[in-house]
């Protein structure tokens, strides 16, 4: 006996309804799906355009975009300088078109002479700076050296007397000051040891008399020596510096004053792209010197060298960094404290000392009296000192400017690496030309900055200690013999010795 069991039939529209759910649920787990990978991509999406916004932010926050609000801000605390200074006449050639380098230069000189008046006043433009509301001016000592009167010009076209309170012509700053009827907007003070070669720096000066003058660049580099000055740290810039400039601020992009732009790298006397700027902060170490009317500087008491191969060679130095004691001056500072000739100077009151040009401005810019650990290298060894720092006596430069008897006209300098290096000069010793005044006895002969010279009344001059001993011997209106280096050749030329 068996049974036969069977499925109980199944309605039609059950069976539908049992596909519609299936469908249903398909499409549903299909949905859910397309909706998480959507809102996945839409995340993806919103992340990548979040980083892409922030980097765009960032690119534009670094680009230089408009400087206008920042030339807003700071434009009012920027003067034009105009110094007045009384000169002597005489033989002198007008502006040539062609440039010091032209080889039309000697040509026009030659033939387009003319003669000036016996005294007469040179005008000579400048820039510079309000620092407080007490009418301090921070400049070049250049700008108002060896004047008569200076005037100072805001922007608002009111013009003041200006008086000097300070000057220090190795360093090339000044302050001036004027005595306003309100108050004055003061520019504030950046730190120049933030800078970075390739940030966004803004000049503004009066190039040419063309006052209010706005240029922009970079930073091309920092701590420039070029044989300006005696202490001397420059910022190099590519941002447009030209004559008239001089004094004016160099400012970063938050408006704070980093520089005092004051050297062009030129062969014809315009923007090259090559300007130099003294650091704020060196300004700002000697600022309350210069507002006593004095500046005084630390001394130590050595005489320095650069450590060459050979010389490292010889010594059995591990590296070139420092300075090397060629010389120690009895009972100075350095004396005192048991320095010997031969140390190498790797650290000044807890600063490293990596060029031995470092070593001069560190010392000079600490203060008299003051106890100061100093680190040397001997024979390997390193030793450390305390040493007392001393005063610097200032000695008169045996440098020939128009101040000195006799009346010539022109500053002379022994020529060093840079000097060498700036005039492009073929010999490596002797005395090179850096400034001739208008219509000095130096100008009239034909004396041009970069001329070395060779011979005085025809007695071979090397040092500035010759050179002022020769000169010294002559009196108003002698006429003096000069056997000049020119570029690759050599000539005469006569100089008559003024007042």
């Amino acid at each position: 006996m068996y049974r036969i069991f069977k499925k109980s039939p199944v309605e039609p529209h059950e069976q539908a309804r049992g596909i519609l759910r299936r469908r249903v649920k398909t499409k549903y787990i299909i949905w859910n799906a397309s909706m998480v990978v959507l809102v996945t991509v839409a995340l993806v999406l919103l992340a990548f355009q979040s980083v892409s916004d922030a980097r765009a932010t960032a690119a534009q926050s670094q680009s230089p975009g408009s400087f206008h609000q920042l030339v807003e801000q700071v434009s009012s605390s920027v003067v034009n300088i105009s110094a007045v200074r009384v000169l002597k006449g005489g033989q002198m050639p007008p502006m040539s078109p062609f440039g010091q380098q032209s080889p039309m230069q000697d040509f026009f000189e030659k033939f387009f002479q003319f003669r000036m008046p016996k005294k007469f006043k040179q005008r000579s433009l400048g820039s510079g700076f309000i620092i407080d509301r007490d009418g301090f001016i921070l400049t070049n000592n250049h700008v108002v050296e060896k004047t008569q009167e200076i005037e100072v010009t805001l922007k608002d076209d009111r013009t003041f007397k200006a008086e000097i309170i300070g000057r220090d012509p190795k360093t090339d700053l000044a302050l001036i000051r004027i005595d306003a009827d309100e108050s004055l907007k003061p520019l504030n003070f950046g730190d120049s040891e933030k800078l970075r070669v390739g940030d966004w720096v803004v000049a503004i000066g009066s190039p040419f008399g063309l006052g209010h003058t706005v240029t922009a660049g970079i930073v091309s580099a920092k701590y420039r020596k070029i044989g300006a000055e005696v202490y001397e740290d420059f910022i190099q810039t590519d941002a447009s510096i030209n004559p008239g400039n001089s004094g004016g601020p160099l400012l970063n992009t938050s408006a704070e004053v980093i520089g005092i732009n004051t050297a062009i790298f030129s062969r014809s006397g315009g923007n090259i792209g090559i300007g130099f700027a003294i650091p704020i902060n060196m300004a700002k170490n000697l600022l309350p010197q210069l507002k006593k009317g004095k500046v005084i500087r630390g001394w130590l008491g050595v005489m320095i060298q650069e450590i060459t191969p050979e010389i490292k060679k010889k010594l059995d130095l591990e590296t070139d960094k420092g300075a090397l004691l060629s010389d120690v001056t009895g009972d100075s500072p350095a004396d005192k404290a048991g320095m010997q000739r031969g140390d190498v100077i790797v650290s000044f009151n807890g600063k490293e000392i990596r060029e031995v040009s470092e070593l001069p401005m560190i010392v000079a810019s600490t203060p008299v009296g003051e106890k100061v650990p100093v680190e040397v290298i001997r024979e390997g060894e390193r030793i450390k000192f305390q040493v007392k720092v001393g005063k610097l006596e200032e000695k008169v430069q045996p440098a020939v400017t128009t101040q000195e008897k006799p009346e010539m006209g022109m500053t002379v300098k022994e020529i060093t690496p840079e000097l060498y290096r700036n005039y492009q000069l073929s010999v490596t010793e002797g005395l090179v030309v850096v400034k001739v005044e208008a219509s000095s006895p130096a100008a009239e002969a034909g004396i041009r900055p970069g001329d070395v010279i060779l011979e005085v009344d025809r007695e071979p001059v090397t040092d500035l200690g010759e050179f002022q001993r020769i000169i010294s011997g002559f009196k108003e209106n002698d006429a003096v013999l000069f056997l000049i280096k020119r570029k690759q050749g050599t000539l005469f030329l006569t100089l008559e010795v003024g007042e």
